[in-house]
């Protein structure tokens, strides 16, 4: 590991699965920690088995492991066993960040809360990841990204094409990815406390939370008393300037005007229709929310005469600001990501991932490595944490650790 990255020599131990707590351990991985991921012997991390669940994407390569377990070292450890824990309570007491998404009973049955922890380590971090939070009547409910972060938030309601569409289910992972950066801005937060005070301490995010936190600008209205209206059918829509548009053939794309006055006469020259400008319903902006409908339907109409290769560069030189609905497809091929290092290679392998979202001027992360397998490093960790061999060889002989 790179000596110049931020976090070099940050020992980090992941004892968390699906998917927003490994995924905080990723990024303080790309930026130099030492992650442990400690899971069961055996089949070892329930998420292992997730890419091959029926519904599931296949390839020749268990890509959700691949991305989520990436940049780390597994240690399969039975923590179920007393000596399964004496092992891991050694480990922490040389670790800086302890990360868990286990539910609080779980944590108190296994001897792994703060409580337990925090006094052979008053340095350590404790960052503890749920879905609906640490306090109230369902701090220990159980839920996932699809159930806590898209559906009890309101967002599954909100971004329904309109009102009288069937919800939409999410995709894995879409709520867990922006968890973990609010879980890995805890720890970073804390740690730079730490480095102010000497003192670790407990850190924690939600699902629910983040979901919150993404539907903030509805939520708040409410808050403040507004009447949220119903999104309305596409036909309804009240700014034409604002809306999806298909081309002919038959890709669509968002139109995003917010300085209209400024960009209306921009938009209308560069599709070729410089009468709009003259026509008494689009003088203003007002007039052409009044006529949106009429708007819209002769946009339509322009927009369905060209395929999307040809209006592409019309809008871009016209300074205007939309964005293709694109496809999984095209994500994963997309020049601009490729050329921004969005989409990076894995140390010694042809295949790619997907970086985490943020940078620091001057530092180059760490390339990933391909995610483990179960209990690859075992025995090197224990010997690191001074653990004497005859131990580990017993450990081994009684499947409290596994190796392969």
């Amino acid at each position: 590991m790179s000596e110049d990255l931020p976090f070099a020599g940050l020992k980090v131990i992941d004892c968390a699965s699906f998917i927003a707590g490994p995924a905080a351990a990723t990024v303080l991985a790309d930026f130099g920690a030492d992650v442990i991921k400690i899971e069961p012997p055996g089949a070892g991390d329930p998420y292992r088995a997730f890419s091959a669940m029926p519904g599931q994407p296949l390839s020749g390569h268990n890509h959700g492991w691949l991305m989520d377990g990436r940049s780390r070292r597994s240690l399969a450890l039975d923590l179920k066993d007393p000596a399964g824990r004496d092992v891991l309570y050694t480990l922490v007491a040389g670790a800086d960040v302890f990360i868990t998404n286990y539910p609080q009973p779980v944590r108190r049955r296994l001897g792994l809360a703060f409580e337990d922890l925090a006094p052979g380590n008053p340095r350590l971090i404790y960052a503890a990841l749920s879905a609906y939070g640490e306090t109230g009547p369902e701090a220990e409910k159980t839920g996932f990204d699809a159930t806590a972060y898209w559906a009890r938030s309101g967002l599954m309601d909100v971004v329904r094409a309109d009102a009288f569409t069937p919800f939409a289910r999410s995709t894995p992972g879409m709520g867990d990815h922006p968890t973990a950066m609010a879980l890995y801005g805890a720890i970073v937060t804390a740690l730079y406390r730490r480095e102010r005070t000497g003192k670790g301490g407990f850190v924690a995010s939600s699902l629910l939370a983040n979901g919150l936190w993404a539907n903030a600008y509805m939520t708040q209205a409410r808050l403040c008393g507004a009447d949220l209206p119903p999104r309305p059918k596409r036909a309804d829509s009240p700014n034409a300037l604002a809306a999806m548009y298909a081309c002919a053939d038959g890709r669509w794309f968002l139109l995003v005007m917010l300085s209209e006055d400024r960009q209306w006469p921009s938009l209308v020259r560069a599709i070729g229709r410089d009468d709009l400008l003259e026509d008494p319903r689009f003088l203003t902006s007002p007039l052409r929310r009044a006529n949106a409908t009429a708007l819209l339907g002769i946009l339509d109409a322009v927009f369905a005469a060209h395929p999307l290769t040809h209006w592409r560069p019309l809008l871009d030189g016209a300074g205007l600001t939309f964005g293709l609905v694109g496809t999984t497809d095209e994500a994963a091929v997309d020049d601009q990501a490729r050329a921004a290092g969005m989409l990076p290679a894995f140390a010694c392998s042809d295949l790619r991932t997907i970086d985490s979202p943020l940078h620091l001027d001057g530092v180059t992360k760490a390339t990933p490595r391909l995610a483990p397998e179960v209990g690859q490093h075992s025995r090197d960790i224990l010997a690191e944490a001074g653990i004497q061999d005859a131990v580990i060889d017993r450990l081994l002989a009684a499947g409290i650790v596994s190796s392969p």
